[in-house]
């Protein structure tokens, strides 16, 4: 028997078997099909938005919490600010798998809302905190708590969409968190300008309770508008239901039905660890959002940039860096649909760009051009942000559902394990220049070039083989 066959042979799994049977036992006209994705666009893609937009508000508020008293309130040092941004990753990074594994076997639209209350109801003690302990605990305790969010959105949009939609779903997902970074830094200008001291509370505790009470407000909406999984969705009628999984298992997309075995939690994670996408992807999006810690840092930086500048002026100049970063995660989602097996070539392209803007910053000195680069340098992290995601549910489409969510828990959770030594690229004593950070970024940033060029090389020959 001809190689190359036989090793196609090994590739079918009992899923794709099982996928093309469900595919060829539905028939529905394109009018249908065209319906059934709008009224998935219009109830899951808001709500998610605006999820995901106050979750990332809760998470990076610190950045500007910092820059507008908190630092001098709470006595915090340099390596202590560091510190507290670590934390917050160390219990999100181990409870990403497990949340997964948890919301595989029950319903997003009730557990994704509730531990969303919870995270918001933190938030908002935040504004309460005295000292670097109070500090460092509650963001342990709310990395613990958010840490099923992220993935279980993600799961979830690769539950609902064909491999060919998700580049512009995942765009509407990540424009989220770059419109929160604008968003965040006009309410943060507004809230400690207008609120500061107003019945004794200093603008920056404003800044966690009035965003905390929007997040679990905005939770209790969702349980009555989230959906579940297609093939168990309640507000779906039973045909909705069919078509969904139906036009899914048509691209070798698996959907959870009341009928699918289950699979055991070691059994998924098996499948999942023993699958060379998975570590390649994970290494990919390490890279991304290691490069992306600078979020953390931009009030930081620009006030670096613009030492003479007021607080509300920085929390505004970092505006036009999510505002661009926007723009490119649009464009970027919108044409990675139409050219899908351009994905890694694209994500590649945006590494390289931001990599140049990156080495140059290390040997520009002049504030104003060390600025707009940043703002550069921004946009293809941002695009590459969503469009990894886009390409990796794609890569990991024919996996039995339980173990794509534990393969794309670990793509997110240990990617942002990278956050953990991310958040001491810019300490203090760098300041202004930072040489450091952007040094270490602009090596990871070539490594990532060269994982996703693999990753396009490798999918390529073996569609050929296919």
């Amino acid at each position: 028997m001809d190689r190359d066959f036989e090793s196609q042979l090994k590739d079918i799994s009992s899923n794709e078997i099982e996928n093309v049977t469900i595919a060829e036992s539905v028939s529905y006209s394109p009018e249908e099909e065209k319906a059934l994705v709008k009224k998935i666009d219009l109830t899951l893609l808001p709500t998610i938005w605006v999820m995901y937009l106050l979750s990332y508000l809760d998470r990076t508020n610190i950045g500007n919490a910092k820059i507008s008293g908190m630092e001098v309130d709470l006595s915090l040092s340099s390596n202590e600010y560091s510190i507290a941004l670590v934390v917050f990753f160390v219990g999100y990074v181990v409870f990403e798998v497990p949340s997964n594994l948890v919301l595989g076997r029950s319903r997003p639209s009730i557990f994704l809302p509730s531990i969303m209350i919870v995270w918001g109801a933190l938030t908002c003690v935040m504004a309460a905190i005295n000292d670097f302990t109070h500090l460092v605990v509650l963001r342990v305790i709310l990395g613990c708590v958010e840490a099923g969010f992220a993935p279980g959105v993600i799961l979830l949009l690769s539950s609902w969409y064909k491999q060919t939609e998700q580049s512009k779903r995942f765009g509407v997902f990540i424009s989220a968190a770059v419109l929160s970074g604008a968003f965040g830094g006009l309410i943060a200008a507004g809230i400690v300008d207008g609120l500061e001291g107003v019945h004794g509370i200093r603008g920056w505790r404003w800044l966690f309770i009035i965003e905390g009470a929007a997040t679990v407000g905005f939770a209790i909406i969702s349980l009555f508008i989230l959906p579940d999984f297609p093939g168990t969705s309640r507000r779906l009628s039973e045909r909705e239901r069919q078509i969904a999984v139906a036009r899914l298992a048509a691209q070798n997309v698996t959907s959870t039905t009341e009928d699918t075995p289950k699979l055991s939690n070691w059994g998924a994670c098996k499948v999942a660890c023993r699958d060379l996408r998975t570590w390649t992807f994970v290494v990919g999006y390490m890279v991304i959002v290691g490069s992306s810690t600078l979020t953390y840092f931009y009030p930081t930086l620009v006030q670096g940039l613009f030492g003479d500048a007021s607080t509300k002026k920085i929390n505004l100049l970092t505006v036009p860096i999510y505002g661009v970063a926007f723009i490119a995660t649009g464009v970027t989602s919108y044409f990675s649909d139409k050219v899908p097996n351009w994905r890694g070539v694209i994500i590649a392209s945006w590494l390289t760009f931001s990599l140049v803007c990156s080495i140059i910053v290390c040997v520009v000195y002049n504030f104003t051009a060390r600025y707009v680069l940043l703002v550069l340098m921004a946009s293809g992290l941002w695009a590459t942000n969503g469009g990894t995601l886009a390409y990796a549910s794609s890569a990991f489409g024919g996996m039995h559902p339980q173990a794509r969510g534990v393969a794309l828990a670990m793509v997110n959770a240990l990617g942002n394990l990278a956050q953990i030594y991310g958040s001491y690229l810019f300490p203090e004593k760098d300041s202004p220049k930072y040489i450091m950070g952007f040094s270490v970024i602009s090596a990871m940033l070539a490594v990532g070039v060269i994982d996703f060029l693999f990753l396009h090389v490798w999918f390529r020959r073996r569609q050929r083989n296919l």
